[in-house]
């Protein structure tokens, strides 16, 4: 497996197509998400204007990329021959194009067969995001390119990892009654979605996506002993995901 990470991360596109951050790695970390059932895996597709006629015989694989509902520049955007979310990630043929100053990316002169990844870079990150489909986005989509055709990929809404959790920090020791919970507001953000999770499987997650409006959050019941994860992700005012909290922030309540 290769040592780079996918960070899971989806959000709604369209009606039947989900995004997920993602980072390879040893183990597949999930986050929040909605999905969308589909009978097929085939990505969806949109209609649009060629900015480049595909060469004879191969096709064009075309999209856009935002940030924060607007366009985003110099972002790489990679067309999979194999991909596997689990193990291994982007393989076999690879084809890949940037964004340009209005978010359009074209990737050209592709051999017409079915591809099973579009991966999407997160800025300057080892991060990446795919579409999805079926039930709760477990399968990537499929983009099925045909000779002398362009191929109009659904927008792809990119968001960062860099938000800050305040408190409890890393491996803190916490009691359960009264904890506050607290993170650093981010820049065009609406409101939050909160997460916490028991380790303990038999204990119920106390908060899932959350939403709230501030940066803090008081637990209206106490947390049993133990140790939680918990994240937080900024959207902003048209629901679009800004940034989320890294993966596996813990703290263990003592009493």
């Amino acid at each position: 497996m290769q040592s780079r990470k996918f960070t899971y991360i989806v959000v709604a596109v369209m009606s039947i197509m989900v995004l997920l951050a993602c980072k390879m790695g040893n183990k597949a970390n999930s986050n929040s998400s909605s999905s969308n059932s589909s009978s097929s895996n085939s990505a969806a597709e949109e209609t649009g204007v060629e900015k480049v006629k595909p060469a004879a015989g191969t096709g064009n694989v075309q999209g856009k990329v935002l940030y924060n509902s607007k366009p985003v520049e110099n972002i790489e955007v990679k067309l999979c021959e194999t991909f596997n979310r689990f193990l291994g990630g982007c393989g076999g043929k690879t084809y890949t194009a940037k964004t340009d100053k209005d978010g359009d990316y074209v990737i050209t002169n592709v051999p017409p067969q079915t591809y099973e990844g579009l991966l999407v870079r997160v800025f300057d990150t080892d991060s990446s995001i795919f579409a999805t489909t079926g039930i709760a986005g477990i399968s990537a989509a499929k983009y099925e390119v045909v000779a002398d055709k362009t191929l109009f990929a659904t927008t792809t809404h990119i968001f960062k990892g860099d938000l800050k959790l305040v408190s409890p920090k890393a491996a803190e020791k916490v009691r359960g009654e009264g904890l506050e919970l607290k993170w650093d507001s981010y820049a065009d953000a609406a409101y939050y979605k909160l997460s916490v999770f028991a380790n303990d499987h038999n204990v119920t997650a106390p908060y899932v996506n959350k939403r709230i409006d501030g940066t803090s959050l008081t637990v209206d019941t106490p947390l049993q002993k133990g140790t939680y994860r918990w994240k937080v992700e900024a959207f902003n005012s048209q629901d679009r995901k800004l940034a989320e909290s890294a993966d596996g922030i813990e703290f263990t309540v003592t009493d």
